[in-house]
Parts: structure tokens; C-alpha cells; sequence
């Protein structure tokens, strides 16, 4: 079950911008939109290690490359791979092409380890869809702190190569 984000926004004091647009599925579509917004663009991808009993949700800078053997070396897994729809609406609410960090709050059961750049945690604001691929809202990183520690979430922030 998806929690509802202008409820928690408004209970928390956070004011993203909000962006409507065509629906997304991959990160060359959404700079194609050529929509000039604040943050940083991300991709947004949910693995599983292979006998499928740890899953991530891993949040990077949508220019950087992703290499699944040295990932799995840094989260202390044997291997990764992608995991399926199934898996993704399972643990996440989510479907392909519209996952982000924001479906992180629907991991009530905190089944999912939650990964992001360091690029990004470092960074003043960055783009996230809003359960769906037709908006992109702008957040403020000190919000997404906000709301993740409102969550309970932890996070674990990882310097990928470049």
C-alpha cells in the first residue's frame, strides 16, 4: 500500500516541486522531456541477490554506469541481478519504469535495503517520481532525510567508481 505523500508532505513541512509530464520508463526518456528542473536526475533500480533473499533499491546519479559484480562486492552479496515485476510490486508497490525513492515507504515490512549515492546524498535536491512515471517531483535532501527518518529507514550511501 502506497502511503499518501501529500498527507505525510504536509505533516512534515515539505514543499517539493512538482513537475507533470508524459509517462518515463528510462532515464534517456526523461532528459529527451528537455524539462528544466532543479536536482539531480536519478536511476532508480531494484536488484535481488540470486537466491532472491536480500533485495535493494538502489538510487544513483542517472550518468552513472552500473556495474552489478563490484556492487555486489560493496553490499557484501554473492551476486545481483534485476529483480522481477513481480518482486518489485511484491516489496515495493511499484511497477518497471516507475520505481524510485519514494516507493521505499511502501517497504512496511523493511524488506528492502535502501542504497543511494554518495553523489547524490550529497547533493542539495533531486528528482524522484511520485508513485508514478507522469511527474517528477524536485526534493530538497534535507526533506529526504526528513522523510526517511520519519519512516524509520536507514540508509546506506555508497561511493560508486566513476
Amino acid at each position: 500500500m502506497q502511503p499518501d505523500l501529500a498527507a505525510l508532505f504536509s505533516r512534515l513541512g515539505i514543499c517539493p516541486v512538482r513537475h507533470e509530464h508524459e509517462a518515463v520508463f528510462t532515464c534517456e526518456a526523461a532528459a529527451a522531456l528537455d524539462i528544466a528542473m532543479d536536482g539531480l536526475p536519478t536511476k532508480n533500480l531494484f536488484l535481488k541477490d540470486r537466491k532472491g533473499r536480500r533485495h535493494f533499491l538502489v538510487v544513483m546519479h542517472d550518468a552513472q554506469r552500473l556495474d552489478l559484480k563490484w556492487l555486489a562486492g560493496a553490499l557484501d552479496t554473492d551476486s545481483l541481478s534485476f529483480a522481477s515485476a513481480e518482486r518489485l510490486d511484491r516489496h515495493l508497490a511499484s511497477t518497471p519504469g516507475s520505481v524510485s525513492l519514494l516507493d521505499i515507504l511502501c517497504d512496511r515490512a523493511q524488506a528492502v535495503e535502501l542504497v543511494i549515492d554518495a553523489t547524490l546524498w550529497q547533493g542539495e535536491a533531486l528528482q524522484c517520481h511520485p508513485y508514478t512515471n507522469t511527474a517528477t517531483l524536485v526534493m530538497a535532501l534535507a526533506d529526504v532525510r526528513r522523510l526517511l527518518d520519519d519512516a524509520g529507514r536507514s540508509v546506506r550511501v555508497i561511493e560508486f567508481p566513476a
